[in-house]
């Protein structure tokens, strides 16, 4: 069976389609519309387009920066904020005459990793993306695991764990709360903290060059971060000990975080030892899309 995948994203549209052992058939990027109907005409469109080019119909699974709550069956927690509100699955269902599946885009992550990605083969996969904000998603034996809220994954709005006095009270995030995870871990978390401590850089990437140049001062600070991330995905280890965590997002690329990270996790892991596996993804920015078409399953 193909299966497409569409990654609804902010700025643009993407869908891929995959044949049954993961080969890309098609693939086409465009810009997203900013209002709902034009939105679900530009992923009917693109829906159409491959089945017309590949000759064949196919599954469609959709990822979103956002959820379906299991409530109401509304897009709910979408910075795409004019698909908030609405019930996008019923609605590209109507049109498409077909079932349409609709998970969050880091659990679709998670599961694109755990199908055919760095994850492969393993049941219980965290995906943590940290980019220019912080996220994850679960998946459990290749299926998302969204949770009886739909929320399974918001790790980064989570307060960072064992706060130093320092750390209290010392950001505020967008959702509202104060310390949530992604403002120390984010890359944009990681430059305010380098520019904080009298630093200067534009990105997470930079200060680790600055580093591996034998910048002291880079060294520090991704000391703090490499702390911090190592707390923040402790409390995942101590609550669900996932077989492996996949990192994606544009921090991943750090090669000296998967050397550095598990010298410090048993620091803060129930019983001061911990193996698991932190490993960088396959797919890339590829992942979300692959996870939106895997969501039919393999």
């Amino acid at each position: 069976m193909m299966r497409m995948g569409v990654d609804l994203g902010g700025t643009k549209i993407e869908l891929v389609a995959l044949a049954d052992n993961g080969d890309e058939l098609f693939r086409k990027r465009i810009p997203t519309p900013r209002n709902y109907p034009d939105t679900l005409d530009a992923i009917i469109n693109l829906v159409n387009e491959a089945e017309t080019t590949l000759g064949q119909k196919g599954s469609v699974g959709v990822g979103i920066p956002g959820v379906i709550s299991p409530f109401t069956g509304l897009v709910k927690n979408s910075n795409s904020t004019w698909i908030n509100g609405h019930p996008l699955d019923k609605d590209l269902g109507a049109r498409l005459e077909r079932e349409i599946r609709v998970a969050n885009d880091a659990n679709c992550f998670a599961v694109s990793e755990a199908v055919d990605g760095a994850a492969s083969g393993k049941g219980v996969v965290f995906g943590g993306i940290i980019g220019t904000g912080c996220g994850a998603g679960i998946a459990i034996n290749g299926r998302v695991h969204a949770g009886g809220n739909g929320i399974g994954g918001e790790w980064g709005h989570n307060p960072l764990p064992w706060m130093t006095a320092e750390e209290h009270h010392s950001t505020e995030c967008f959702c509202g709360n104060k310390d949530c995870i992604e403002t120390f871990i984010s890359g944009t978390g990681f430059v305010r903290d380098f520019r904080a401590a009298g630093g200067e850089a534009t990105s997470g990437i930079q200060i680790a060059e600055m580093m591996a140049e034998g910048d002291e001062f880079a060294k520090q600070a991704f000391d703090r971060f490499i702390d911090r991330l190592a707390r923040s995905l402790a409390h995942v280890i101590n609550m669900m000990d996932p077989d492996v965590i996949v990192l994606g997002g544009g921090v991943s690329n750090i090669d000296a975080i998967y050397t550095e990270l598990p010298k410090v996790l048993p620091q803060y892991v129930v019983g001061r030892e911990c193996r698991t596996p932190v490993v960088k993804n396959l797919f890339g920015a590829s992942s979300g899309v692959r996870g939106a078409a895997w969501l039919w399953g393999k």
